[in-house]
């Protein structure tokens, strides 16, 4: 188990390097108030349907970036952490809940896909890699992000049940799988209702 001041250590900075909500930096800069506009979601999905597919994609990128550092940077050897897999699992969680409950929001915030992939490229990279080929052919037979997203948090433990052995890893994709559930709820109603916005063919 680590230390409990190597715990607080990332902890706390993986919670304030996830609370840094790019979506409303990016939407501020042009005008555009995030929280207002589109689904109100601070996250990659919306920008990208409010202010268009580079301001998107940038976006996404750089919460992407939020996971792997979160995650990553227990995992550099020159720090000498123990047991730096586990570190970086908590650097991660810290992360998500920072976006999707960050402190400078009023701890609301966006779902955390995005920063849960970089932090699995860093943790886990061929359970990203098939998570990532699980969205891709979802979104693409579907053209629904939220739709995609959902199965692509359901193969995380499915797929890490194969390719780790370390306990503590396979709980905390199981963990991921139900938080990225749980925060579509409100997309999962709109699919069941035939409501959810879809992202056209263009």
């Amino acid at each position: 188990m680590p230390g409990i001041l190597e715990l607080l250590i990332v902890a706390v900075a993986g919670y304030l390097i996830g609370s840094v909500s790019f979506a409303v930096i990016i939407a501020k800069q042009r005008g555009v108030n995030i929280l207002k506009e589109g689904s109100c979601n601070p996250g990659a999905t919306n920008v990208k349907r409010v202010l268009g597919k580079k301001a998107g994609n940038l976006c996404f990128a750089l919460d992407f970036l939020k996971g792997l550092v979160a995650a990553g940077w227990p995992l550099l050897p020159f720090l000498g952490f123990s047991e730096p897999i586990h570190l970086g699992i908590i650097g991660l969680i810290a992360a998500i809940l920072g976006h999707s409950f960050s402190c400078f929001l009023g701890f609301k915030g966006g779902k955390g896909v995005a920063t849960t992939m970089g932090g699995l490229l860093a943790l886990a990279p061929f359970v990203l890699i098939i998570g990532l080929l699980t969205w891709v052919v979802l979104f693409y037979t579907s053209r629904y992000v939220s739709l995609a997203s959902i199965g692509f948090g359901l193969s995380l433990p499915l797929s890490g049940i194969f390719l780790t052995a370390d306990t503590w890893l396979v709980a905390f994709l199981v963990a991921l799988a139900v938080l990225i559930v749980v925060r579509h709820r409100s997309n999962i109603q709109r699919l069941l209702n035939g409501t959810e916005n879809r992202f056209s063919k263009k």
